[in-house]
């Protein structure tokens, strides 16, 4: 029903969303590119010539890869050489990653550190049981972006940064570097809109807080040892029971686990979610997270800043 009915409906969907079959084609062609770049021409000069003191975490596979090697490039371009062998990148395997591209990363890009997909599910059924952890285990193996929770906080110490593929920094991330080295609260994005899917008061009644708006985890840092497993096992469960399943899951637990805590939010006006052609076009903020529409001008304009100011 799927690949007959349900697939091609919401493909038909998408590109009606983006302007018609032509336009769509554009932006795919731009991705193409961008995707090509990403392989051949992108150089890491980092070198790990001491032990990092600050580490960069992405959930990544075969569909983002290009994506998140883009945004580390972009972070790593606004560090000066000194200050590059501090901060170590991960790249956590989705269970996507096929052998070819695995030896590409291992010959283009040493210095970063590659997590495979055995490793964490190896962790993850040690720690969290199938038999008591039921939902997560569910989640995790259809829904990849709990493994932004599971699979980097899940046996981790102190607190842990995670990034979505899907961004770029356009000029140096001076609060979130100042967060990175002393971090005291959750650090996460604005969000335009609130987009956790759950109501206010499901949410709210669960962790018996009040959840902040209009948070997006395009960048959050969490300390994994407050995150309660059991607890995250019951909102699950709730949430999906009460109001059905969501692509927004992750964004709203990590929502709840901020609940009724102090938490420090970038600056909206220099880290913006959801920019528009006009912001691409005309660049005056330090990060790009390309959510929805914003699609467009990501893979048409945006990721050619970064190699056009660099070369």
């Amino acid at each position: 029903m799927y690949s007959f009915y349900y697939g091609p409906k919401s493909r038909r969907a998408i590109i009606k969303n983006f302007g018609g079959k032509r336009n769509y084609q554009a932006i795919q062609k731009g991705e193409a590119d961008m995707k090509m770049y990403a392989f051949n021409n992108l150089i890491f000069t980092n070198k790990n010539e001491r032990q990092p003191k600050y580490q960069l975490n992405y959930l990544t596979g075969e569909k983002y890869l290009h994506q998140s090697l883009f945004c580390a490039f972009s972070f790593y371009e606004f560090l000066s050489p000194e200050a590059r062998p501090d901060f170590l990148i991960n790249f956590y395997d989705d269970g996507s990653l096929c052998p070819s591209t695995l030896d590409m990363l291992k010959t283009n890009f040493p210095s970063i550190h590659v997590i495979s997909s055995e490793h964490t599910a190896q962790k993850f059924n040690r720690l969290l049981p199938a038999d008591k952890y039921p939902h997560l285990h569910k989640k995790r193996a259809m829904y990849p972006h709990i493994r932004k929770l599971t699979d980097i906080h899940l046996g981790s110490q102190g607190w842990q940064l995670v990034l979505d593929s899907d961004m770029l920094f356009f000029d140096r991330p001076s609060q979130l570097l100042a967060w990175l080295k002393k971090p005291e609260a959750p650090f996460l994005l604005f969000d335009p809109i609130s987009s956790y899917h759950y109501s206010f008061g499901l949410m709210e009644g669960l962790t018996g807080n009040t959840v902040h708006p209009h948070l997006n985890v395009g960048i959050a840092g969490l300390k994994s040892e407050d995150i309660n497993w059991d607890q995250v096992e019951h909102w699950i469960a709730a949430l999906e029971k009460k109001e059905g399943t969501s692509y927004l899951l992750e964004q709203a637990l990590t929502a709840m686990l901020c609940a009724g805590k102090e938490i420090i939010i970038a600056d909206k006006d220099q880290y913006l979610v959801k920019p528009d052609k006009k912001d691409v076009e005309h660049l005056q903020t330090t990060l790009h997270h390309y959510v929805a529409e914003s699609k467009e001008w990501y893979y048409k304009m945006a990721w050619k800043h970064i190699i056009n100011d660099n070369r």
